[in-house]
């Protein structure tokens, strides 16, 4: 089905993830993802609830059932959003632990960096 080939490639493409990673995560190889997204072959049921689950979208979507990927009743949050979220709340703490509040040039130092973590949030997203 293209629909399908097509939704796949369009979800791992809207946040920037590869398909090698893709392959990584579910199990299988860079050319069987490259596959699903040529219409080559057709994923396994378990490997289309995967797509549905860490993309955060329905079945239907994906099907090319409704062209609403998060369907009437859904609360849209995709597992890569949630994970680079965590990271950046990580990173942030980590950045205000390591610099003296006291210091002028730490405070800078800590601020560029702050600074330089919310634009590649801003970029990723």
């Amino acid at each position: 089905m293209k629909i399908v080939a097509e939704r796949l490639r369009l979800l791992r493409e809207g946040l920037h993830v590869s398909q090698k990673k893709i392959a990584t995560m579910i199990g299988t190889t860079q050319s069987t993802i490259n596959r699903f997204e040529m219409e080559q072959s057709f994923p396994s049921g378990m490997a289309l609830l995967w797509y549905a689950d860490y993309f955060d979208e329905s079945l239907d979507y994906i099907f090319g059932r409704t062209d609403n990927p998060q369907g009437k009743l859904y609360n849209y949050q995709p597992q890569v959003i949630m994970e680079k979220a965590a990271y950046n709340a990580d990173m942030k703490e980590f950045i205000e632990m390591c610099f003296d509040p006291n210091s002028a040039v730490s405070e800078r130092l800590k601020s560029a960096l702050l600074k330089m973590l919310e634009e590649a949030k801003d970029r990723q997203v």
